[in-house]
């Protein structure tokens, strides 16, 4: 136990660094996320998932933004799971739609049990066409991304009925064009597992969004981030494959 409270310590540490760093002072917003996942069996491989989310510019008011996405997914064993994915993003402004993204990824989720202890490494490559409505415009971009996200049960050894649990990750956002380090975020969070299918989290994730180095007036201005603090209300629901034996222990993962 005292093992485990160490290592999520020193990731929620380390990683943190990173927003730590950044010049601009952030603001405060909402993320309200909602998810339906079928995740895979021992015997039924296949699975999938579909979620919802809404976020604010401020804390409960200036919503400005909402996500349509979903995934089919499958378990190439217990601890390899691999998923294709797709969305509907959009940024609001007045008097309507600024940004109208579409996104396709392809991702790979490494899942290590440990005596308490839970990890897990994603992987992901993104495609994204974007529609800029001011300038009516489109853009294509590619985006690779890996997040490290660790669970710590507190009342059980494993995240089953009635347990409070806490998680943990940090993501970074890398662009093949530049500015290569583009987002870093960092999470952190309180679960509680009501039973085998519902899930309910609270949390704070930081979000800096990293700007180009650029050269002014004969001086070369450093890589400089614009941060944002938000409260994170995640609903997850887990359905089950009829007559096929469920896992015998799995993640409350946020799928994004």
């Amino acid at each position: 136990m005292n093992k485990a409270l160490c290592v999520v310590v020193a990731l929620g540490g380390l990683i943190g660094q990173h927003a730590a760093h950044a010049q601009t002072p952030g603001t405060w917003g909402n993320w309200y996320i909602g998810t339906v996942v079928l995740p895979g069996s021992v015997e039924k491989k296949w699975g999938g998932y579909v979620e919802v989310q809404a976020r604010s510019d401020g804390l409960f008011r200036q919503y400005f933004y909402n996500e349509l996405k979903g995934g089919v997914s499958y378990d190439l064993d217990k601890n390899f799971t691999v998923l294709l994915g797709t969305g509907r993003y959009s940024t609001f402004d007045e008097p309507g739609p600024r940004t109208l993204e579409k996104r396709l990824w392809q991702q790979l989720v490494l899942s290590q049990y440990m005596d308490r202890l839970k990890i897990e490494h994603r992987y992901r490559v993104e495609q994204r066409w974007l529609h800029y409505q001011a300038e009516d415009s489109t853009a294509f971009r590619q985006r690779l991304r890996y997040r490290l996200n660790a669970f710590l049960p507190l009342n059980h050894k494993t995240v089953t009925e009635k347990t409070v649990f806490l998680s943990v990750y940090d993501e970074v956002f890398l662009n093949p064009r530049g500015p290569v380090f583009e987002r870093n975020r960092f999470y952190t969070g309180l679960g509680y597992q009501f039973n085998r299918h519902l899930n309910v989290q609270l949390g704070w994730v930081r979000q800096a969004n990293y700007s180009q180095p650029t050269l002014k007036q004969g001086q070369l201005l450093p890589l400089r981030a614009s941060v944002k603090d938000n409260v994170v209300l995640t609903v997850i629901y887990r359905l089950a494959h009829r007559d096929a034996t469920p896992r015998p222990e799995s993640m409350p993962s946020q799928q994004d």
